[in-house]
C-alpha cells in the first residue's frame, strides 16, 4: 500500500483550515479564488522564488470532480488582488461548488511538495504522486440533505491534479492526489468532539459530557445549531440557516465605499478593521484616521438579533438545555452584541472561547481528532486480519 497522510481539512467560508500529517504543519488560506491566465505578469521574476508560495499561489487544476476542467487560478492571499476575484455566496452548498474543491486541492497540494514530505511521496520528472487519507466536513443542513455521499464521490476512486505554474519555489510542479479514504463529518457533531476529547478521544471535560447542549456555529454563509442530548446529536432537532456574517460584510465594505470612497479588498479586510486590539471600528481616509463604529454597529447588531433569534427559537424547544456554545468565525465577530442582547433579554447560559484561534480553528481540530482515531482503529485491524491469516 502506498503511504497515506493524513489530512483535516476545514474549508470555511472565511479561509481554509488545514492540519497535516502528525499535527506537524498548518495551513491557513483565505478562501478567494480568481480565474487567471496561465502567464501572470510579475514584477521581479527573478525573486519569485524568495516569496512565500502562500502568497503567491498560482494554479491549473485537473480532476473530473470540477465543473470547470482544466481552469486557470489565483488562490488565496494572491486573489484578493485580482479584479475578478470571487468569494461564495450567500446561499450556496459548499458540497456542491468549484470553489470548495479548488481550495481543498491547492491545500493539499501545497503539503505534498514541502521538502520534508520527499520521503512520504514518490516525486520523478517535477511530478509528486500524494495519497492522503482526508478527514472534512459540511454543514449541517447539506449533511441531513444527503450531500455528503456525493461530495465524498467526487473525492474518491479519481486522481486530481494539481499544476504549480507562477509560484514561488513551485513553479513547474505538478502533484497528483488520490485519496485512501474519505470521511465527511456533519459540523456540529464535530464540534462537540473537539469540546469534549483530546486527540486521543478520550474524555476531558467530564461537566459537558451528559449536559444537553446547544452549538450555534456561525460561518460566513451559513449558521449550524447542533442540539447535543445523550452525547450526540439530535438529528430531529439540528438545524441549518443560510444566516452567515458575510452579507453583512459586504454590506460594510459595500457603505464604506460608498460613504468615503475607499475600496476593502475583500471580507477579510472588513473582518481584520471591526476585530482589531487598537484603533478598532477605524480606517483611513485619505490619510486620517476615520471612525466607522457607526456603520459597523447598526449593520452586526441587526444581525445579532437575527441569530439570537434563532437561539431563542431552538431554546424554547429544547427547553432542558444548560448551556449555549457560540462557535466559529463569526461568533468573534458577533460576540459583544450577542452579549449585550442576552444580558437585556432572556439571560441564557451562553458562553464563548475567548482563544479566538481555539474558537476559528475548531473544526479542523475535530476533524484530525476523528480522522486519526479513524486511521488508528483501521491499523489496527489490518493487523488482526494479518495475524489471522498467518495463524
Amino acid at each position: 500500500m502506498e503511504n497515506s497522510r493524513l489530512a483535516a481539512i476545514d474549508v470555511g467560508n472565511d479561509s481554509l483550515k488545514g492540519i497535516f500529517g502528525k499535527m506537524e504543519y498548518e495551513m491557513n488560506i483565505p478562501n478567494i479564488i480568481a480565474r487567471d491566465v496561465e502567464d501572470r505578469p510579475v514584477i521581479g521574476l527573478e525573486e519569485l522564488d524568495n516569496q512565500e508560495p502562500l502568497d503567491g499561489l498560482h494554479i491549473r487544476l485537473h480532476s473530473p470532480s470540477l465543473q470547470e476542467n482544466n481552469a486557470v487560478y489565483r488562490v488565496g492571499h494572491l486573489a484578493t488582488r485580482s479584479g475578478n476575484a470571487t468569494e461564495l455566496d450567500p446561499g450556496s452548498s459548499k458540497s456542491e461548488e468549484d470553489q470548495t474543491l479548488v481550495m481543498l486541492f491547492a491545500a493539499l497540494a501545497l503539503d505534498a511538495v514541502r521538502e520534508e514530505n520527499k520521503k512520504i511521496f514518490k516525486r520523478s520528472n517535477n511530478v509528486v504522486e500524494a495519497t492522503y487519507t482526508l478527514g472534512t466536513g459540511l454543514p449541517l443542513r447539506e449533511v441531513k440533505e444527503g450531500k455528503d455521499v456525493g461530495y465524498r464521490s467526487k473525492l474518491l476512486g479519481s486522481v486530481h491534479q494539481v499544476e504549480f505554474l507562477v509560484t514561488p519555489k513551485y513553479q513547474g510542479v505538478k502533484v497528483n492526489i488520490k485519496f485512501e479514504e474519505v470521511k465527511v463529518y456533519p459540523e456540529g457533531f464535530a464540534a462537540f468532539i473537539n469540546l469534549v476529547m483530546d486527540n486521543d478521544l478520550k474524555v476531558i471535560n467530564k461537566d459537558l459530557i451528559d449536559r444537553r447542549i446547544i452549538i450555534q456555529d456561525i460561518g460566513g454563509l451559513s449558521t449550524d445549531i447542533a442540539v447535543i442530548k445523550n452525547r450526540k446529536v439530535d438529528d430531529d432537532r439540528a438545524q441549518g440557516f443560510n444566516l452567515g456574517v458575510s452579507e453583512s460584510l459586504d454590506a460594510i465594505r459595500e457603505e464604506i465605499r460608498s460613504k468615503y470612497g475607499v475600496e476593502l479588498d475583500s471580507r477579510r479586510d472588513v473582518v481584520e478593521i471591526i476585530t482589531k486590539k487598537n484603533d478598532r471600528n477605524h480606517i483611513m481616509v485619505k490619510g486620517s484616521r476615520t471612525s466607522v463604529h457607526d456603520i459597523v454597529d447598526r449593520i452586526l447588531l441587526d444581525l445579532a438579533k437575527k441569530q439570537y433569534r434563532h437561539l431563542r427559537n431552538v431554546w424554547q424547544r429544547n427547553s432542558q438545555t444548560e448551556i449555549a456554545y457560540f462557535i466559529g468565525g463569526g461568533s468573534i465577530v458577533l460576540k459583544d452584541y450577542l452579549k449585550a442582547l442576552n444580558n437585556n433579554l432572556d439571560g441564557y447560559n451562553i458562553d464563548f472561547f475567548e482563544d479566538e484561534k481555539e474558537s476559528v480553528w475548531m473544526m479542523a481540530n475535530a476533524y484530525y481528532k476523528l480522522i486519526a482515531d479513524f486511521e488508528k482503529r483501521n491499523q489496527k485491524e489490518t493487523k488482526e486480519e494479518k495475524k489471522a491469516v498467518k495463524n
